[in-house]
């Protein structure tokens, strides 16, 4: 393992892009550009904030998040990868699969005009085969400019053909969760996990008023969430994505969640970019698919 001032020298792009220790000294790739600020942690390939340069931050990552081996950090944009949630054959399993918790390895820091592409990768190991017997190699493509654009590509290193799920979960950074509307899911089919799983269809845009965990079917039109409180619109552009999931475990769940704490709820909103459930994707040997989404502030 490189150390982070190994990594610095390597990676580093003077007064634009530089390689830090973050919480708990994990390393982590802080952008300051003339355009936006952003940071990925290697802990987890994960994106953890961007703004737009002169805007509120738009990545909601909660105050109590743990930053350890071992352990997912709360907010940002998990990378949920070969399954999402609890993996059906094995509840004993990581939950969101086996890429939140483990460090990533720092592939290129790259200027591209006024923004600055990143990209981490991971592949299978000892340590995935109890969970997943599978060979893979996923990497994660962070651009941070005006826009932020975050690509999947998960390749099958293997000789054996199979399915994965996937999903960016992120977390957006809203002024109160209870006035925001989400629009471009008018008339889509999604299943209500509140609700024991039962299939429904969406009328008109959508307003949260209590726990929230819906997967939504076959998705294609952007998405937006209209933000009153902090009189703003966040936008959401995927590719090779067929699901949509949004979440938001409301009031009482989240006193229980020790990395999210009581009131953080109100704050944020997940809008997840996602090939879950009947969505997933095929993989033979040899083959890639690639999932992006970028985002977009108003």
């Amino acid at each position: 393992m490189q150390t982070v001032s190994e990594l610095n020298r390597r990676f580093g792009v003077a007064g634009v892009a530089a390689v830090v220790e973050g919480n708990s000294g994990l390393p982590k790739v802080v952008v300051t550009s003339q355009v936006a600020t952003g940071e990925i942690y290697l802990h987890g390939g994960h994106v953890t904030a961007w703004a737009p340069a002169g805007a509120r931050q738009v990545l909601f990552c909660s105050p109590n998040s743990l930053f350890m081996d071992g352990k997912a950090i709360r907010g940002g944009i998990p990378v949920c990868y070969p399954w999402f949630a609890d993996k059906s054959d094995n509840p004993a399993a990581p939950v969101h699969g086996l890429v939140r918790t483990r460090a990533w390895k720092l592939e290129s820091v790259e200027p591209l005009g006024d923004a600055i592409a990143i990209t981490t990768s991971i592949a299978s190991g000892t340590d995935t085969r109890q969970w997943w017997p599978f060979d893979y190699r996923l990497a994660c493509r962070a651009t941070f400019g005006r826009e932020l654009r975050v690509e999947l590509t998960a390749a099958n290193t293997g000789d054996l053909a199979y399915a994965i799920e996937e999903a960016l979960h992120a977390y957006f950074l809203v002024g109160d969760v209870e006035t925001l509307a989400v629009t471009g899911l008018d008339a889509t089919r999604y299943i209500d996990k509140v609700d024991r799983f039962t299939e429904k269809l969406q009328a008109g845009d959508l307003h949260l008023s209590a726990e929230t965990d819906r997967v939504y079917l076959d998705t294609k039109s952007d998405v937006e969430i209209v933000d009153s409180a902090w009189n703003r619109r966040i936008s959401i552009r995927k590719h090779n994505s067929r699901d949509t999931v949004v979440w938001n475990p409301w009031a009482e769940k989240s006193v229980g969640m020790a990395d999210l704490g009581a009131g953080q709820w109100k704050n944020f909103v997940c809008v997840e970019t996602a090939n879950v459930g009947a969505s997933a994707v095929q993989l033979a040997p040899g083959s890639s698919h690639t999932m992006a989404v970028e985002f977009q502030v108003s």
